[in-house]
């Protein structure tokens, strides 16, 4: 039974393919035939336009009597020919009446040029100038027409007969007003100037600073394990925390053996109580006058160390050594005074010295 399903299934598929195929087909040649019967499709989408027949069919839309019919028929037809006897004109004509056209409005640009104002003060000068020969030539002319008139009976005179009239009078430009403060504005040559001192300035302020950076200072340190152990040596401002522990290294291997194998990056910098980075230079401190939790952070000449004194106003006033840390001690024993009051530099946070601050010790 199940066969005899299937087959009667496909059987009616099949079928129905057929049909649809024809119906495809159908379709088909419709359409080749209505595209057949379709001729000059694209003159439907050609743009024409006609201005003389377009007015004639906006003049005579709605009712008209026959007589009004005639009269605007009649006028299409004479407007048409005049357009036929324009196209058939000489080119040398057409050529000529161009050129009048072009003169005419050049003139009319030449005049308005004329009327923009301007704020030339030479220029106005020059307008002045031409303004007073115009008037003397203006002068000459009436004297001589006075006279004219005077050898003639009275009467209109003769530039009144021709239908002449006199020019009005030019209005002036206006010009700048040298009073007016006028420094706001930009300037070319004061703005050079500017730069010229601005850079002068510049060079200078940098040829300042590399010479102090050459400058040699005696900086006082202190290896830190648990004591101190007091040493001194030169360094330039411009040289790095990283270049000084470098030296400092060189010295201290001498006495102490943990020092032999480490290098400077496994030692830290530490001035009144802040952990300097090793990028940071001594000239970075002397110039921003940075201050510290105890002490001033540009001054490494120090005298004594901070604890051994009993008067915090004379601790917070001087400069106290820096301190030369190995880091593996720091993390061992950083819950212990005084490596517990030591923290991080940071550069635009100000650093408060109190005598409270020095009684918590």
């Amino acid at each position: 039974m199940a066969s005899t399903a299937d087959a009667g299934r496909l059987i009616h598929l099949a079928k129905r393919r057929e049909r649809e195929k024809e119906d495809i087909e159908k379709q088909r040649k419709k359409i080749q035939d209505e595209s057949q019967n379709i001729s000059g499709i694209g003159e439907k989408f050609t743009a024409h336009y006609d201005a003389i027949e377009q007015s004639l069919k906006s003049d005579t839309i709605g009712l008209v009597t026959l007589d009004q019919m005639r009269a605007k028929q009649q006028d299409f037809i004479q407007q048409r020919e005049n357009q036929l006897a324009h196209k058939n004109i000489d080119p040398a004509i057409r050529k000529a009446e161009a050129e009048k056209e072009a003169e005419r409005l050049k003139r009319l640009a030449d005049d308005h040029k004329r009327r923009v104002l301007s704020f030339d003060v030479d220029e106005d000068v020059d307008d002045d100038d031409e303004d007073d020969d115009d008037d003397g030539k203006d002068e000459d002319e009436g004297k001589k027409e006075e006279v004219d008139s005077g050898s003639d009976s009275p009467g209109p005179s003769k530039a009144s007969k021709l239908g002449l009239h006199p020019p009005p009078a030019k209005m002036k430009k206006l010009g700048k007003d040298p009073t007016v403060d006028t420094s706001f504005l930009p300037d070319r040559e004061r703005e050079q100037e500017e730069n010229r001192l601005r850079e002068q300035l510049r060079q200078e302020w940098s040829a300042d600073q590399e010479r102090q950076k050459s400058e040699d200072m005696n900086i006082a340190f202190s290896y830190w394990d648990g004591s101190g152990h007091r040493r001194d040596t030169q360094m330039k401002k411009g040289s790095s925390i990283g270049q000084f522990l470098s030296k400092a290294l060189e010295i201290l291997r001498k006495d102490f053996t943990e020092l032999k194998s480490v290098s400077a990056e496994s030692l830290m910098f530490v001035k009144e109580d802040l952990i300097i980075p090793h990028f940071y230079t001594f000239q970075d401190f002397i110039v921003t006058k940075a201050m510290g939790k105890t002490g001033p952070l540009f001054e490494f000449d120090a005298a004594a160390e901070l604890r051994v004194r009993h008067d915090a106003a004379q601790d917070t006033a001087e400069s106290h050594p820096a301190k030369v840390v190995l880091r593996s001690w720091y993390e061992k024993n950083k819950h212990i005074y005084p490596a517990s009051r030591w923290e991080p530099f940071v550069p635009n946070k100000k650093y408060k010295q109190t005598f409270d601050d020095l009684k918590s010790i």
